[in-house]
């Protein structure tokens, strides 16, 4: 259920970055401000100058603040599927204390010892999606606090992804002045919240079609079942008006957003638009429908090559169909190019609040949604998971009675995020966390006493 309150979102996108301050009042969200600004640093949706996005982040973040009429100092951003792990995972926790009546900090253990997997270096946890809490082996209980047991274990699923990833996102938000709060997994919690019961039950396609990248993810069964991202996007299209045309890089996106079409149908040989061309003083004649010619071709190979991968990974057909998001989703035309090679239904999701009904607004609405409608549970979940609660001492568990379940099937893209000269990852941990400390002497007898009397 939605907390009153502010919350601030980001989407650091290719080619622009967007952010929105939604209040929530009562459980409804109403978007008090936004801001957008030409991105700078990132290539194919990945950043390469920290620098230069932390100067576009403050941009786009004063134009929401202006509007909003209110300060920002927290961001929630959502971390592409670039690379993205995803593996089953299994905590046990035994209860202490005379009542045995589970808490806050036992939900806090169980999921740390959850999150202890043995993860290379080179990764980082994103977040843990919680399945189910099991008391005693009583199983699907959604919150286990004020029960009474002697045994906790918590069955999730586990998402990380590359340091070097992650760090940049944070380190950009930070240097822009800002705090970053929650960090979501994009394709996660725009399926949640752009997906309805039916289709993330029975299975869904979700295509985020973005100016950099297209990232594909597959829903089913109320879990993030595949996901794949391809370094194509609505840039290609641009790119090829411009060789097409022979023009420039500006001119072509100009007149992608003024005549792009990508349904042949729809084109007409006969209307003419003037473009200006390289080496030529006279601007040339050019029909919608050699236009449309252009931005088809690339548009159908993306979604052949789409569909290739979901073949090679049987997650195609799905019940549910495709379903379209992102800026390049809202070209002209482009479902019925995506119905023609799915054959299958495709929907595009354009979000309904007041002034962002366009699918580029996708993302950092469903962030904003989704960090504001968690519940306690969730909250504390990641609370675990980010390092920053301290839990009480308990007695550890012995290592015949944990269980870690292992999966080998991690799921990533295609994508190898470069690896540069930046600055050691932060830590899940902040340094500004008190440091947990064992028990004293007093500790150490009430807790002999107990044990003995129980």
């Amino acid at each position: 259920m939605a907390k009153s309150g502010l919350y601030a979102g980001i989407d650091i996108g290719t080619n622009s970055i967007k952010v929105i301050v939604a209040e929530y009042v009562q459980g409804q969200m109403n978007i008090i401000g936004n801001g957008n600004a030409e991105s700078d640093g990132l290539k194919n949706g990945i950043i390469v100058d920290i620098h230069k996005t932390a100067e576009s982040i403050l941009k786009a973040v004063n134009a929401a603040q202006e509007k909003a009429g209110v300060q920002i100092d927290t961001l929630n951003v959502g971390i592409p599927a670039n690379q993205l792990g995803i593996t089953p995972c299994q905590g046990l926790v035994q209860i202490a204390g005379a009542n045995k009546e589970i808490t806050d900090s036992d939900v806090v253990e169980v999921v740390s010892n959850a999150l202890m997997q043995g993860l290379p270096p080179e990764r980082e946890v994103i977040s843990v999606e919680t399945k189910e809490f099991v008391v005693d082996g009583f199983p699907q209980i959604s919150d286990p606090r004020g029960m009474l047991g002697v045994r906790l274990e918590m069955k999730g699923i586990l998402y990380t992804g590359p340091k070097t990833l992650i760090h940049n996102i944070i380190s950009a938000i930070e240097q822009a002045g800002f705090k970053a709060g929650e960090t979501v997994i994009t394709p996660l919690i725009t399926g949640q919240q752009i997906l309805n019961d039916q289709e993330r039950e029975f299975g869904s396609i979700a295509i985020d079609m973005g100016a950099g990248q297209t990232t594909v993810a597959v829903m089913k069964d109320n879990e993030l079942k595949y996901v794949n991202t391809r370094m194509e996007g609505g840039d290609y299209v641009t790119k090829d008006i411009s060789f097409g045309l022979n023009t420039s890089i500006t001119e072509a996106e100009s007149i992608k957003q003024s005549y792009g079409e990508a349904d042949i149908e729809q084109a007409s040989p006969d209307e003419f638009f003037l473009v200006s061309t390289v080496g030529q003083t006279e601007p040339a004649q050019v029909t919608e429908y050699y236009l449309t010619q252009i931005i088809r071709a690339r548009i159908a190979q993306i979604f052949e090559k789409i569909k290739q991968d979901l073949e090679t990974n049987r997650q195609y057909p799905l019940p549910g169909g495709v379903v379209l998001y992102g800026g390049a989703a809202a070209l002209p035309g482009i479902t019925t190019v995506a119905q023609q090679i799915f054959e299958s239904s495709v929907r595009l999701h354009v979000p309904t609040e007041l002034g962002l009904r366009n699918p580029a607004y996708t993302q950092v609405i469903s962030t904003v949604k989704y960090v504001s409608q968690r519940s306690d549970i969730e909250i504390l979940v990641t609370r675990a998971v980010l390092g920053d609660y301290v839990p009480t001492y308990h007695a550890p568990v012995a290592p015949q009675l944990q269980t870690q379940v292992a999966h080998p099937s991690v799921i990533t893209s295609e994508y190898v995020a470069p690896v540069s000269d930046i600055a050691p990852v932060r830590s899940q941990a902040s340094s500004e966390v008190p440091e947990e400390k064992g028990p004293g002497i007093v500790d150490r007898a009430r807790g002999w006493l107990t044990n003995m009397f129980d």
